[in-house]
């Protein structure tokens, strides 16, 4: 496997584009954006487990049913969330306005939106650009970048990648976006992603794919503990690389499927690093546990945590919150055999082995914790194999308060 550029339309057969609409009043930043494939999809998604969901979800999901999509259409500065039957026509107006353009049904077109929740999405300016964005289309990295900055919020760097590997002989690419800073919780993180490929595969199979990737990358995400309704993961699949179609598992299938977690894992990462008002990218690691679920649970729980994250943010080597917030993660660990330690680029550091303090430098700890990339390694105690398992998150900062405090204007 490599890297590769081009974002979604690295893979043959897609282009993507974003411009300029107008749906958030006095802001002048790209708010539109569409990805389209010249030949019909195999396509799977993963949407917010909230109760409540957005008009887009809904919509998404109805049309993502039968397993085939040509298009994603998506605007940011607006959730077209919690506005009702209005709401509902709105999506599905979006809908018809990117099929139109390609003389393709409705039901070949997902829709996604972000940004403001309870405020109703103006059409009109969709309507009214619809057109230029159809036009502004590339099957480029430029095309791929118009998108990107089209999906984005409070995010403060763009989010995307490409990778291709090969398939008994054959190329094969996958290209992504993502947006994602706040809001972001797992199961899922709240997120904007799309995701294109030129394999062949079966709808199917890419759903057994998607799920596999998303569950070690993007629900493993946690900035602020709140989880939207508008969370999408879309992939869609035109199989113009020619490979043998994957129709069932197999080396091939797992070979696909280890690219596409790798291509997620990187931009889940990329989503806690850009957590809002963060200054850190926050690891933490566990083992030990007594299987790879409870291993994420504990994980997720010390990530989590507004004190662990305080503390990251201090560089306070501060191993009681951390396991404390173990302790009420809600599955079975021994705190007597639990070991906890700090790692980054100026070293690595134990604090508490074996379920007791040990002593240890506060001036390393803190040059150690002072690192914008940090490392929090859990071992809990067990010795039963698979009981590993990795989450991201980030530090919470002043920052975060200002963003939040005022994000509706």
């Amino acid at each position: 496997m490599k890297e590769i550029s081009g974002g979604v339309c690295a893979p043959k057969g897609f282009r993507a584009g974003g411009i300029w609409s107008g749906i958030k009043t006095g802001s002048r930043k790209r708010d539109l954006a569409l990805i389209y494939s010249e030949k019909s999809c195999a396509a799977a998604a993963v949407f917010t487990t909230n109760r409540v969901k957005a008009a887009c979800v809904l919509v998404s999901r109805e049309h993502i049913s039968g397993g085939k999509l040509r298009a994603v259409i998506a605007n940011s500065g607006n959730a077209n969330a919690c506005t009702g039957e209005a709401g509902m026509a709105a999506a599905r107006r979006m809908a018809e306005l990117a099929a139109d353009e390609f003389a393709i049904s409705p039901k070949e077109v997902a829709v996604a939106s972000t940004g403001v929740i309870g405020v109703p999405l103006p059409v009109a300016a969709i309507e009214s650009g619809v057109s230029s964005l159809a036009a502004s289309l590339r099957s480029d990295g430029a095309g791929h970048e118009a998108a990107l900055e089209a999906i984005m919020t409070t995010d403060t760097r763009k989010k995307g990648g490409a990778v291709e590997v090969v398939l008994d002989g054959v190329p094969v690419r996958i290209g992504a976006m993502v947006k994602g800073s706040g809001m972001i919780h797992p199961s899922m993180a709240t997120m904007l992603g799309f995701i294109t490929t030129d394999a062949a595969i079966s709808p199917a199979m890419l759903d057994a794919a998607l799920r596999r990737a998303v569950r070690r990358s993007f629900n493993r995400v946690t900035v602020d503990g709140d989880t939207s309704t508008n969370d999408t993961v879309i992939i869609m699949a035109n199989g113009e690389a020619g490979n043998s179609p994957l129709a069932g598992g197999g080396p091939l299938f797992e070979t696909f499927v280890l690219a596409l977690e790798d291509l997620c894992v990187s931009l889940a990462r990329a989503m806690a690093r850009d957590g809002e008002g963060a200054t850190k990218l926050v690891t933490v690691t566990v083992g030990g546990a007594e299987s790879e679920d409870a291993a994420e649970t504990l994980a997720k729980s010390a990530a989590s945590s507004s004190l662990v994250k305080a503390a990251c943010f201090g560089a306070d080597a501060n191993w009681g919150r951390i396991l404390c917030a173990m302790g009420y993660a809600g599955v079975p660990f021994d705190p007597e055999k639990t070991s906890i330690g700090f790692a980054s680029a100026a070293g690595e550091i134990s604090v508490f082995k074996d379920g007791a303090p040990v002593p240890f430098s506060e001036d390393l700890a803190k040059k150690i914790l002072s690192e914008d990339e940090i490392e929090i390694r859990i071992n809990a105690g067990s010795n039963k194999p698979g009981g590993s398992a990795v989450v991201w998150g980030c530090d919470l900062t002043y920052d975060y308060v200002k963003i939040n405090g005022d994000y509706r204007s």
